[in-house]
């Protein structure tokens, strides 16, 4: 027997998992993992209390296939709060109840029709990114990735022009998806009206769909447009904006979110997911509409979570660039802090030490940091293919930083680095 799927192939995370296991056998000391995007937390107490239970409640429809049902308006809910806008005011708009983020992303370009188009889809992805959607469109059912460079010059913001220049540089007129996550991962910035509204006229000019991740939106201060707010003023636009329970609440567990966007979109959506999954779990989906009935409620809980992490990516910020690391963007929301990768780190010179071991730059940096201080991060990189490598370093802060024993691993191993640029 053989694998019919190369191995080559394997999940990001997954191959920073191994590499944590390993460090930690061959030294037998726990790593220091900002790896993990996963929140360290539950979900608030009362949250919690009406998911019990609502999971003793013997009424079926609590224990049955969810399917499409928005049970107790759940997503309206969640959409009025992340998106910041009264969907019911916006009769061009339609809600949708989702099992999570990730699984919506792989079902987009068959929602835009990939498997029905003689020629290929055309999507446009950011790059870096936790690339999902171009691995489903283009790994698997053959579309067209276009790349859409952040570049830490620009702070890593959205700039249409940059987008032009791509799509001009390929001999593109148009794509038909252009796929974006603001707040970003891992490049963790917001967005704003003006940073919008250009993209917004480009998608209208060309009859492009629109979609944003906005997973980070619960942890985002008042500073940040969610493309909500914007779209909905344009009935002829495509787009779509998804949520998630997992970032705002602190339950990735639940596998629960919401999605608002234009109707036309959304049936293609919906057609797509009825065949590829039932539902969220009913109860849960019960609980979260009951407790989100109570908006300062869940503001406040949202709010006490972010100044939480806040404190924490202040305190590990302050590490770093006392190290002598060079930031590729500020953190303005969520738990990720993102960090250009030096020419030297720690008396080696990288691009060298990478050709050795058949490793990008980021990859080759992060190995080599971890082997050596075990602290562990997450690589991406940052260029299309044909630019000079932007290496990158993403570090999370779902790990307790500010515990003395990780205060400690820091201010003990981060000297080290001495990183060059020059």
């Amino acid at each position: 027997m053989a694998r019919w799927l190369p191995p080559t192939a394997i999940n990001r995370f997954r191959a920073i998992y191994r590499l944590l296991r390993e460090r930690e056998a061959a030294t037998g000391e726990p790593c220091l993992d900002l790896s993990m995007g996963n929140p360290d937390r539950v979900p608030p107490e009362d949250l919690l209390s009406l998911q019990s239970r609502l999971a003793r409640d013997p009424a079926r429809a609590l224990h049955t296939y969810a399917e499409d049902d928005d049970i107790g308006g759940f997503s309206a809910r969640m959409v009025d709060l992340h998106g910041r806008i009264r969907s019911a005011d916006h009769p061009h708009l339609a809600v949708l109840p989702i099992p999570g983020i990730k699984t919506a992303s792989a079902l987009l370009p068959l929602a835009c029709g990939a498997h029905l188009r003689r020629s290929r889809l055309r999507i446009v992805i950011q790059l870096p990114a936790y690339d999902i959607v171009g691995t489903w469109g283009a790994g698997y059912l053959d579309a067209e990735r276009i790349h859409w460079p952040l570049r830490p010059a620009d702070g890593m913001r959205l700039h249409t022009d940059h987008l032009e220049a791509e799509l001009s540089r390929r001999g593109v007129d148009r794509a038909d998806l252009i796929f974006v996550i603001r707040p970003g991962n891992p490049a963790p910035v917001g967005a704003t009206e003006a940073e919008w509204l250009p993209l917004i006229e480009h998608c209208r000019a060309r009859g492009t769909r629109l979609v944003n991740d906005a997973a980070y939106a619960g942890l985002m201060p008042d500073s940040h447009a969610s493309l909500a707010s914007v779209a909905a003023r344009y009935p002829d636009l495509e787009w779509m904006e998804l949520y998630s329970a997992s970032k705002s609440f602190s339950d990735p567990g639940a596998r629960l979110g919401a999605l608002v966007g234009s109707r036309d979109f959304v049936s293609d959506f919906e057609l797509i997911k009825g065949n590829a999954d039932s539902g969220p779990v009913p109860y849960i989906m019960a609980a979260y509409a009951e407790y989100l009935s109570d908006e300062p409620r869940a503001r406040s809980g949202m709010s006490d979570l972010a100044s939480l992490y806040a404190a924490r990516v202040e305190s590990l910020t302050a590490h770093l660039r006392r190290a002598g690391l060079r930031q590729a963007c500020p953190t303005e929301a969520g738990f990720f802090t993102l960090w250009q990768v030096p020419r030297r780190v720690l008396g080696v010179d990288l691009a060298s030490h990478a050709a050795r071991e058949a490793l990008s730059l980021s990859d080759a940096f992060n190995r080599l940091v971890a082997r050596e201080t075990g602290i562990v991060g997450v690589h991406f990189d940052g260029a299309p293919p044909g630019e000079l490598p932007q290496p990158l370093i993403r570090y999370a802060v779902c790990t307790d930083v500010l515990s003395p024993r990780a205060q400690s691993r820091l201010e003990r191993e981060l000297p080290r680095l001495r990183p060059e640029y020059e």
